[in-house]
């Protein structure tokens, strides 16, 4: 609704701009406009016109580099407006509200481009080779459980995940008893040599949130920006590699059953429907528990090892529960759709995310990357 009431007021903005042009070649008396307005400037009208209306359509079409079609319009319309001030002032208002829209916009466009720039380089250096199939050799020394599990899920016979791209509708809450904020994420995931970049975008109180997580060469990074242009969180140090690389190794386990065949990761079989996973990364060692109904299916990763963000921008050890659920085929593997991101403080749990799988693909190359990028 928001977005076909900005569009609307700047078309019509635009359209109001032919005045100028109307006038200054005399097609028609136009009331409103006592200031004469030579044929150069009317011209210009014009110009300022088609420029609103191109950016109209753009932003209707959600074309990412709308904001810098719009700018050029606005500088000159306002420049326009300026000089026949006591007949066009009010245009102004509209100009101020255009303005403030393509600044965010702007800012998505560039923290955008970078989480595109990070995977289209990993996707140019990663050769995909589709052909090499997961087979029952290849899981023989996991746990049972875990066996049972892939079994399931179709990987076996499948071709092994050498990276997923993964889509979500979510809700975020930044504290117990909060409303939701209702976001949408995008992420690729690489397993040569790993790599991560998630980019979630979120809005509340009509006021646009974009997170950026990276992580790649054994390092981590997590952004936040509010209005798509201020940061207000900027991290990049160990601990949060660590609890990236627990995240890594959660994303493993739950969508790319395939990847468990690894040989940076060890494991421990429990009992019959759990085990204990280990992941190695450099210098960086993770584990969870996987918990496993009767049927097969992943129901739950318990780690200890991933770290909390606190509102004093310290980062507290907790640990850290994805109960999972509702299992759906996509490229005839089987995953979950629902899941729940938990925080188990000592006071009480926190379910700080809601998530619902929209789309998932695998072993994802060059070829078709915009249009996963831009859904």
């Amino acid at each position: 609704m928001i977005k076909t009431i900005f569009i609307i007021i700047t078309a019509i903005h635009g359209l109001i701009h032919t005045l100028g042009f109307v006038k200054a070649f005399n097609f028609t008396k136009v009331e409103q406009l006592v200031i004469p307005i030579s044929r150069p400037l009317g011209a210009l009208w014009l110009l300022s016109a088609i420029l609103f209306l191109f950016s109209a359509f753009a932003f209707a079409t959600s074309k990412s580099w709308w904001g810098f079609v719009v700018i050029p319009a606005i500088l000159l319309s306002q420049i326009l407006i300026i000089l026949s001030w006591s007949d066009a002032r009010f245009g102004t208002i509209p100009n101020i509200i255009i303005l403030l829209v393509a600044v965010v916009s702007i800012g998505s466009f560039f923290i955008q481009n970078q989480f595109e720039l990070e995977a289209k380089a990993d996707l140019s250096n990663n050769n995909i080779q589709t052909s090499e199939l997961l087979s029952e050799n290849d899981i023989a020394h996991l746990p049972a459980p875990v066996q049972k599990y892939l079994r399931y899920t179709g990987a076996i016979g499948k071709s092994k995940p050498q990276n997923i791209y993964i889509e979500f509708e979510a809700e975020m809450y930044k504290k117990p008893g909060d409303k939701p904020m209702k976001a949408h994420s995008i992420q690729y995931n690489f397993y040569g040599n790993y790599s991560r970049y998630f980019l979630m975008k979120a809005s509340q109180s009509g006021i646009p949130f974009s997170a950026l997580h990276v992580y790649k060469n054994n390092q981590a990074s997590f952004q936040v920006k509010v209005g798509e242009l201020f940061k207000i969180v900027n991290i990049k140090d160990e601990e949060l590699t660590k609890a990236e690389t627990v995240t890594l190794l959660n994303d493993m386990c739950i969508f790319a059953p395939g990847s468990l065949v690894d040989k940076r990761l060890s494991w421990k079989e429990i009992d019959s429907i759990s085990a204990k996973v280990t992941l190695t990364n450099g210098k960086y060692v993770v584990s969870a528990m996987l918990c496993f109904n009767e049927l097969g299916e992943l129901v739950n990763f318990v780690s200890d090892d991933r770290s909390a963000l606190q509102d004093d921008g310290t980062q507290k050890q907790v640990r850290w529960t994805t109960p999972v659920s509702h299992y759906k085929e996509f490229e005839e593997r089987r995953v979950p759709t629902v899941g729940k991101t938990i925080w188990n403080y000592p006071e009480g749990d926190f379910m700080y995310g809601a998530f619902n799988l929209k789309s998932i693909k695998y072993n994802v190359n060059e070829k078709n990357l915009k249009n996963e990028i831009h859904p």
